[in-house]
């Protein structure tokens, strides 16, 4: 591998305060990009002050959405060292997003070392105080300069890094969930599965209009029948239900999230039996109504977990665990930022130490 050649900022910005951190606003001075070139592979890689990037207003990535991301947190323990958290399951995940979106994959060690080499440099933008964190965002987009629906040659993968404070601010409240029977976000045999900019944007009217009227998030029904749940909002979603386990299986239209992984590996090793299955969004209301729907809740690498309390469906409501976070989502919430966070043992080899 290529030496990366580094150019520092000239001029350091001044570092925010953690206690006002706005998630996604607040870019350190530097970024990480290689270039990729058919015949040439990936080539000079390169830490560069963080900027604007030049590229082409015929570039596919602009008119063909030819882009991948991924997101993962640098964390700082209470002694000071920075830790990344199953950072190789999100560059195995991006390389299979590139590969349904038709983008040149990426070395794992490529990869990895774009990300622990810029965070390493960036190290004084990593927060100390509770639940604040430095949120990584590799992504990879099509740069071939013509209008056409062709898959590029020219492609760059690049890294940039933000300080965020934390996701609960006042405490890990219950959030209100819609279920979304208007849009689709995905479809088996489309990008649903594929880390890609496109399925957000698939996503951004349903959302507006829960938020609206007054919900966080949308339960997204499949896309074909159109009862089957899939994710909320932005998270892969779980459910106890008399006492077992349920999630959508990975049936192509649904993100295989991280945290999710996490969860289910962390539920069974506890004893609890997982099903990863179709579920109805009718089953959830039958469940509901008697008595057996326990707990809810979102996962994601942002939020870790996101406890449902509320699930709405035309004109049902239901409340889940008294709109209070339930035993289950909290033991999980406490088990994986404890391991994030260096406050608990890492004995699943999740954690790569950066410095």
């Amino acid at each position: 591998m290529e030496e990366i050649k580094i150019t520092r900022a000239a001029t350091l910005k001044e570092k925010p305060d953690s206690s006002t951190l706005v998630f996604g606003k607040a870019m350190t001075d530097h970024m990480f990009l290689v270039d990729y070139d058919e015949g040439q592979g990936w080539h000079d890689p390169r830490i560069v002050p963080y900027g604007p990037l030049q590229i082409d207003p015929a570039a596919k990535v602009l008119h063909y959405a030819e882009e991948i991301f991924e997101g993962l947190k640098a964390y700082r323990t209470a002694d000071g060292t920075i830790q990344l958290f199953r950072v190789k399951d999100n560059i195995e995940r991006m390389n299979n997003s590139a590969e349904r979106m038709c983008l040149p994959t990426i070395p794992e060690e490529l990869a990895l070392v774009g990300i622990t080499e810029l965070v390493k440099m960036e190290k004084d933008w990593v927060p100390s105080e509770k639940d604040t964190s430095l949120y990584i965002r590799p992504f990879m987009i099509g740069l071939d300069a013509a209008l056409g629906v062709h898959a590029s040659h020219h492609c760059q993968y690049i890294v940039i890094v933000c300080p965020v404070g934390a996701y609960y601010p006042e405490g890990l409240n219950p959030v209100k969930i819609y279920v979304e029977d208007q849009d689709v976000r995905a479809v088996k045999g489309g990008t649903g599965m594929a880390k890609t900019g496109g399925n957000y944007a698939a996503s951004l009217r349903a959302g507006d209009r829960a938020e609206k009227n007054g919900y966080s998030q949308v339960l997204w029904l499949d896309g074909v029948h159109r009862k089957y749940i899939e994710e909320v909002g932005s998270m892969n979603v779980m459910f106890k239900v008399a006492g077992k386990i349920l999630t959508p299986d990975l049936n192509g239209s649904v993100l295989p999230g991280i945290t999710r992984r996490s969860c289910i590996q962390l539920l069974k090793e506890w004893g609890y039996e997982v099903e990863e299955r179709r579920i109805s969004a009718e089953e959830l209301f039958e469940a509901a109504a008697q008595g057996t729907l326990e707990e809810a809740w979102g996962t994601g690498t942002a939020a870790v977990v996101s406890p449902i309390g509320e699930l709405a469906m035309g004109d049902k409501k239901v409340t889940v665990s008294n709109n209070q976070i339930g035993p289950v989502t909290q033991k999980l919430y406490d088990e994986l930022t404890g391991i994030q966070w260096g406050r608990v043992a890492d004995t699943h080899g999740w954690i790569t130490k950066v410095c």
